[in-house]
């Protein structure tokens, strides 16, 4: 009479470990999608593309601020030319062609490196408010671009509020607008609150550090005051109703202008970028 043997122990034991290697295989060198950045690795990615653009009158007096991303770069060292994406409303209107304008690096550090640059091309139409900027800087860290925008998607909001410091907040993407609707303002919004001067400042993918647009404006409630004096109101900015424009648009406007190639997420990495450990 024939007996069937039991399988032996180190059969079971070594079923786990074929499978993990299986799955690293059907992922190629994937180890890195098994771990995410801390938010400490992915703001130190975040932090340095973010920058302050300024314009200012011949004598040096402030007329006007907002913020930027770099988003590329060419050359080294000293003659880095750095591009820079902002709003357009910022370079736009009356007067604005005899201002200086200058970009500020570095401000997450404190007072950062202020040098000038120079307009590229811009736009300000209703269905688009970029503008693209040019300067010279060694501190130049550009942004990666994120894929298409998530409902609900956890984002770090970069900008610089008033003219002032750094500022950075939380929030979700809050609408994303259906493509072919030509009468939605803007095709993606954000829940984070922002104020003036924060137009062009990032709007960064939390898990990954990757761009998913820069602010275009926000709506606001206007509060009335009414007492035995005269009236007063302030107009307060809105929560969830921050208008973002997305990657795709920034990327289809550098197309239009010949500068494709800045954006594309096919450049060479930089050393800030978070990766996983061991990862390749």
């Amino acid at each position: 009479m024939s007996t069937r043997s039991a399988p032996t122990p180190r059969s079971c034991r070594a079923r786990p470990a074929l499978l993990l290697l299986a799955a690293l295989a059907l992922g190629g060198c994937s180890f890195g999608r098994l771990w995410e950045p801390s938010r400490e690795q992915v703001l130190e990615r975040i932090l340095p593309s973010a920058v302050q653009v300024v314009l200012e009158q011949q004598e040096g007096r402030r007329v006007r601020s907002s913020s930027g991303i770099a988003i590329g770069a060419r050359g080294g060292g000293h003659e880095t030319e750095c591009f820079v994406v902002t709003a357009g409303h910022t370079v736009s209107g009356p007067g604005a062609a005899t201002k200086a304008i200058y970009v500020v690096f570095d401000r997450h550090r404190g007072g950062g490196t202020k040098v000038p640059a120079t307009v590229v091309a811009h736009r300000d139409v209703p269905n688009l408010d970029v503008a693209i900027l040019r300067a010279r800087s060694e501190r130049c860290a550009p942004a990666r671009p994120a894929a298409a925008p998530v409902l609900g998607e956890p984002v770090w909001v970069v900008a610089f509020p008033w003219g002032r410091h750094m500022t950075l907040g939380t929030g979700i993407v809050s609408q994303i607008a259906i493509d072919g609707d030509k009468d939605a303002p803007s095709r993606l919004m954000v829940d984070a609150l922002v104020g003036y001067g924060s137009s062009g400042g990032g709007v960064f993918e939390a898990r990954t550090a990757r761009l998913l647009g820069v602010i275009e404006g926000y709506n606001t409630a206007r509060v009335t005051a009414q007492g035995s004096g005269a009236s007063w109101y302030i107009d307060v900015p809105m929560p969830g109703q921050t208008f973002v424009t997305p990657v795709s648009d920034i990327q289809r406007f550098l197309a239009e202008i010949g500068h494709a190639e800045l954006f594309s997420g096919d450049g060479p990495r930089v050393e800030t970028e978070p990766d996983a450990p061991g990862a390749g």
